[in-house]
């Protein structure tokens, strides 16, 4: 069994995909270059390297391939493989032509630890253009029965074999040949309504002018369709180019997303690598029931699909994961995919509060103001909102509510930004009425008391919020919620008459990671005025913090991620508990890759000096067992009760009417258990 640093162990597999050098009709240096990309996947604890089509003969040879001496010399090189794949690793998929039933099939051959498991005929021959296939081959439907004599064995043949990992779940493999990706419905698409999760396809196709970006459409589509891994790889250098040249294209795709990509037209041989997360396409899988749909009409076909078993064996070994981990999975590392993220959410968000106020007729909205991160994203929204509408900022109706802790300073942003909004800007000091509260109540504190509880907290929440929807009722005019999706996943709301509740929500499912760098969006297209960017920028540098309990001089006593854990680390958690329910260990283990070294990646000039830390395994497990406490145990029953709010991502909204739907009265022990048991 793997040990706990092996990806293995955490429902991650390497594969990859192999371009080696070739020569036309010899097949003795092809197993030879076939080989050596072969121990070098090997060497990298690779468990699967797909080689492309006809690479032991090479593929364009025409009538050589009908010369009885290649393809002995095919035989001969195929006995090598299954020879040197006993001290190998990976299973090895390798194409090559099979002389069968008195002709001749463009083949893959699926081979692991000294065994052939399958042979996988060519299902659709091209025979338009430049292609002349027919002339050489048989189709898979041509072929006789379901098992083919090959090197003193029978084994099965067909384009219906999935090959199942016994010992890594969810590794399960399907093959098919160039062409078959080309078709209306290509053999993998049944082979992924069957099981298996990963689909291999052994290409040469040669390249011509925009070829390469349509075969990024065709794998890509294909990947998302069947929610699998797709490995592509192509023929390179060597092949004729008596009429066609080539590329060496070899991509793999993980559910729709490029992980990783070769050089093309490289003078070297090409081994890519990826980690592939299986736990992903399982978890997809299982929450889409429109692919469970697709399995039922076809349930006929799929029926007849044979799986054939095999051992992985990583054994003990350390296979330290190599994938890399984005730290910050709600916002793209990739700077124009981030930009674009940005510009939908604001966009969506702008949308949500407009058709909302259409909808109603209503032209006013009463928002409070604090100063901090989330108000200060909702007050933008809102202010473009109603500059869509035709509606003067004026009828935004800001209030900026100082209570027992607030700060000069967020209150002088606050201040700031309506003023730079050119919003209608009021301020109503909270502590007469929270002290009149306290005092109703009986507290220590309306005793002179320095007693700073939940109640205290509480009180200056629920008069904020109440003063809100009075100030609705006599304005008329919708509440703008601002509290943000890693608010409500933590608890970290006070409910009822608090700031859980508003007319409209437009931050729900925006996380407070997102909403940083949604602020330095704004700030780097210019969508205000340059006064409004500078509040906004002073709003980034300022630490999180409720402000509801007296501190020294001019600071609250405590921040809140002192208190429920850093955001950016809570929202890592967040999206893979809540986007595709994994194991705790597994969230830990990925968290781990992700944080453990704050000087990788593209981030440090993005995050502020005061938050440059690292997170050792031992905080990671700290901080995931308070979120899995709070989110699976605490939390749940403000979320059943949320205002509207706009979904802005796949990553997942907890608006019970969305995503997310759980019992109020559940428990996290079993995620606990899971995670206190499986991370050392």
């Amino acid at each position: 069994m793997a040990t706990y640093e092996s990806l293995y162990t955490h429902g991650f597999a390497r594969v990859a995909a192999a371009v080696p050098h070739l020569k036309p009709a010899d097949p003795a240096f092809n197993v030879e270059r076939t080989l050596a990309l072969a121990q070098r996947a090997s060497d990298e604890r690779a468990a699967l390297a797909v080689f492309p089509e006809l690479g032991l003969s090479a593929y364009a040879i025409d009538d050589l391939l009908h010369q009885a001496a290649l393809n002995d010399g095919v035989e001969r090189a195929l006995e090598q493989i299954v020879e040197a794949s006993r001290d190998l690793l990976p299973m090895l998929i390798v194409g090559g032509p099979l002389r069968a039933q008195g002709g001749l099939f463009n083949c893959g051959f699926v081979i692991h630890r000294g065994r052939i498991l399958g042979v996988v005929p060519k299902s659709y021959l091209p025979e338009y253009r430049e292609y002349y296939e027919e002339r050489q081959f048989r189709a898979a439907r041509e072929f006789l029965g379901y098992e083919v004599d090959i090197l003193g064995e029978t084994v099965p043949c067909g384009n219906d074999l999935i090959f199942e990992a016994s010992d890594v779940r969810g590794l399960s493999i399907h093959v098919e040949v160039c062409e078959d990706l080309w078709v209306p419905l290509p053999p993998s698409t049944y082979g992924a309504l069957a099981g298996a999760t990963i689909l291999a396809n052994l290409s040469a196709s040669n390249i011509t002018v925009g070829k390469a970006d349509f075969r990024h459409t065709l794998v890509g589509g294909q990947s998302a369709r069947c929610i699998a891994t797709y490995i592509y790889t192509a023929a390179g250098r060597g092949e004729s180019t008596t009429d066609l040249a080539w590329d060496g294209q070899a991509m793999i795709y993980e559910n729709g997303d490029l992980v990783e990509e070769a050089e093309r037209f490289s003078d070297d041989e090409q081994l890519l690598f990826a980690d592939i997360d299986l736990d992903r396409m399982l978890s997809d899988r299982s929450s889409t029931n429109s692919f469970g749909d697709s399995i039922h009409d076809h349930k006929d076909r799929l029926e007849s699909f044979r799986r054939i078993g095999f051992e992985v064996g990583p054994g003990d070994t350390e296979t330290p994961l190599r994938r890399r981990i984005e730290r910050f999975p709600y916002v793209p590392a990739n700077p124009v995919t981030r930009d674009q993220r940005c510009y939908e959410v604001y966009n969506i968000q702008v949308r949500g509060i407009e058709t909302r106020m259409r909808a109603t007729g209503i032209e006013k909205a009463v928002i409070g103001v604090s100063g901090g991160l989330d108000s200060t994203h909702a007050l933008i929204v809102l202010a473009r909102a109603m500059d869509r509408l035709g509606l003067p900022r004026e009828n935004i109706l800001a209030y900026t509510m100082p209570g027992f802790a607030t700060s000069e300073h967020t209150k002088g942003n606050s201040w700031k930004l309506m003023e730079a909004l050119g919003v209608s800007a009021r301020e109503i000091d909270i502590t007469p009425s929270s002290k009149q509260m306290l005092a109703d109540l009986e507290h220590p504190y309306s005793q002179g008391e320095k007693v700073y509880d939940i109640t205290f907290e509480n009180v200056q929440a629920g008069e904020r919020t109440s003063h809100l929807f009075r100030l609705a009722n006599y304005q008329g005019g919708l509440v703008i919620g601002t509290g943000d999706l890693s608010e409500l996943a933590l608890g970290w709301a006070t409910y009822g008459v608090g700031d859980q509740m508003s007319h409209y929500a437009v931050n729900a499912s925006v996380p407070k990671t997102l909403i940083s760098f949604m602020l330095r969006w704004v700030i780097d297209t210019e969508q205000f005025e340059p006064e409004v960017n500078e509040v906004l920028q002073s709003v980034l540098d300022t630490e999180i913090s409720p402000e509801l309990i007296p501190g020294e001089g001019d600071k609250p006593t405590s921040d809140t991620e002192s208190k429920i854990g850093p955001y950016e680390l809570q929202d890592f958690h967040l999206f893979y508990t809540l986007r595709f329910g994994y194991r705790p260990s597994k969230v830990a283990f990925m968290a781990e890759h992700a944080w453990g070294d704050r000087e990788r990646g593209p981030w440090l000039d993005l995050i502020p000096e005061h938050k440059r830390n690292e997170y050792t395994r031992a905080d990671i497990k700290h901080w995931l067992e308070v979120f899995l406490d709070r989110f699976f145990r605490i939390s749940q029953f403000k979320r059943t009760a949320i205002p509207n709010s706009p979904k802005v991502g796949s990553g997942g909204s907890l608006s019970p009417r969305g995503d997310w739907r759980a019992p109020s009265d559940s428990t996290g022990a079993v995620w606990l258990d899971e995670l206190r048991r499986n991370v050392p």
